[in-house]
């Protein structure tokens, strides 16, 4: 068995294990372009559903010239629909920081001077929940 391993690889060259190395590389490649347009064919909200399953059953029947065909008819849509999508999520992240972070100082300054001004509190206790909240 360990003779039989040592011959294969003194008998392959390095070329061809390069060339091989290199077709893997393509053959993950293109799997990963295929994912990538599936994943944007369901993600957009443009296309109804005959139309989404019209351009899955082309790539998947006719990988090559689906995927070909989709890039052309709709490449540059693709990376306006994932700008968007990102600024989408990053706009609803913020949203969440900024509503569980609760009320900045300013906005707390001004809701206590509102409630001075209005007289529910006075200004020993405005003072007092100044200092609470400019406190480290």
């Amino acid at each position: 068995m360990r003779e039989s391993l040592f011959n294969l690889a003194v008998d392959y060259p390095l070329l061809n294990m390069f060339w091989t190395m290199m077709l893997i590389f393509i053959w993950v490649l293109w799997f990963m372009l295929l994912f990538r347009i599936i994943g944007d064919i369901f993600r957009d909200d443009d296309l109804n559903g005959w139309a989404k399953t019209g351009w899955t059953v082309f790539v998947i029947i006719l990988p090559f010239l689906g995927v070909f065909v989709y890039l052309i008819a709709r490449g540059r849509g693709m990376g306006e629909r994932e700008l968007r999508r990102a600024q989408r999520n990053e706009e609803e992240f913020r949203s969440y920081v900024q509503s569980a972070a609760g009320p900045s100082q300013a906005e707390e300054l001004a809701r206590l001077a509102e409630l001075r001004d209005r007289g529910d509190i006075s200004a020993a206790e405005f003072e007092q929940a100044k200092a609470k909240v400019l406190a480290p």
